[in-house]
């Protein structure tokens, strides 16, 4: 995944975004009509690759299991948020991450962040927050969103008429499109058999230190992304004239601790909610629709950072993200953990 993650912004993708889940969430919002920002529409092949890849897999190894919780629309909230949190850093863990090892040292303030807000949610959840526990459910709610998906693959290789490609922009930038639905069918299925997860991962190094299952897994993304990035010429250690960064720093640190927050109470990081969607879970399944309005709020609103900085609407959803987190967490709490 690592290497692939700077491999797909050699292939065409934008620099330091090779793996982006909420670039490709926006991008995607954009080229079905539901944000009009003529420089971030197209249909990013990644996407149904990620679910799909994840669906085969888990088919294959006899773990697709249809399963629902409880609190739906605080999961589909939960999704919105994530992809607002995102937006305010200009990417998703994943692609923090990247831009880390590709020297871009304005993502090791948002990792701080990031850091931060998974400790928040261990914190709550050892105090009794809790969204409720999973039970088996009828298996063809289990299919709908690697369904959903399916149709946006048709829609990569077949274009209707409605589906709105960017000419310029960072959207107008991307790999070949076999190439890229090649490389995210590949990481869909390493990511459901490793269960890999940018959160996940911190959460146990922070639980476990040494002994985290997840380390191993964590260490050889960022290690191969870095040879990678060198081994490509695309290392750059600066805080300044990063590609996609901005410079207002407290927000970048903010914006990823609430998408550290949100991850930790509901599994995963949106990555690992696409892939937990196509192993047939609903409850990621609705913070995975929830992350592609936010994809579409985002820029309909204002909300999304730009070299630029943050907008005040941004700041504003920031704020209101981290309030929604902390009711979610007062609400929640389960008073017999006391």
């Amino acid at each position: 995944m690592g290497v692939l993650g700077v491999l797909l912004s050699v292939w065409g993708n934008p620099e330091n975004s090779g793996i982006c889940i909420s670039c490709f969430m926006e991008n995607s919002a954009g080229a079905l009509g539901l944000h009009g920002n003529a420089r971030l529409q197209y249909l990013r092949p990644e996407l149904p690759g990620f679910v799909l890849g994840a669906a085969f897999s888990s088919l294959i190894a006899g773990e697709f299991k249809p399963r629902s919780g409880n609190s739906p629309a605080l999961r589909f909230f939960s999704g919105i948020f994530l992809i607002v949190g995102c937006a305010i850093f200009v990417g998703c863990p994943i692609k923090m991450l990247l831009r880390l090892c590709a020297g871009d040292l304005t993502a090791a303030i948002a990792a701080a962040g990031l850091v931060s807000g998974v400790w928040i949610g261990l914190q709550l959840l050892a105090r009794g927050v809790d969204l409720g526990s999973q039970q088996k459910t009828n298996p063809m709610s289990g299919f709908l969103v690697p369904l959903l998906f399916a149709l946006l693959l048709l829609f990569v290789l077949v274009p209707p008429a409605f589906v709105i490609a960017s000419t310029e922009g960072s959207s107008s930038r991307h790999a070949p499109v076999l190439i890229s639905l090649a490389s995210g069918l590949f990481i869909g299925v390493i990511a459901q058999r490793s269960r890999f997860c940018i959160t996940g991962s911190l959460r146990d190094i922070l639980l476990m230190g040494r002994r985290a299952p997840q380390l191993s897994g964590f260490a050889a993304f960022a290690l191969s992304a870095t040879i990678a990035s060198l081994a490509t010429g695309g290392m750059r250690v600066s805080l300044y004239g990063q590609p996609g960064a901005h410079l207002e720093h407290f927000w970048s640190f903010l914006g990823m601790l609430l998408v550290g927050w949100i991850s930790v109470m509901i599994g995963g990081c949106p990555f690992r909610q696409l892939v937990k969607a196509g192993e047939g879970d609903t409850d990621a399944g609705m913070a995975v629709l929830g992350m592609f309005l936010g994809g579409a709020l985002v820029q309909s609103w204002g909300i999304a950072a730009t070299a630029a900085g943050v907008p005040i609407y941004g700041k504003v959803a920031a704020l209101a993200g981290i309030a929604f987190s902390l009711l979610v967490s007062l609400f929640l709490r389960n008073r017999l953990a006391d």
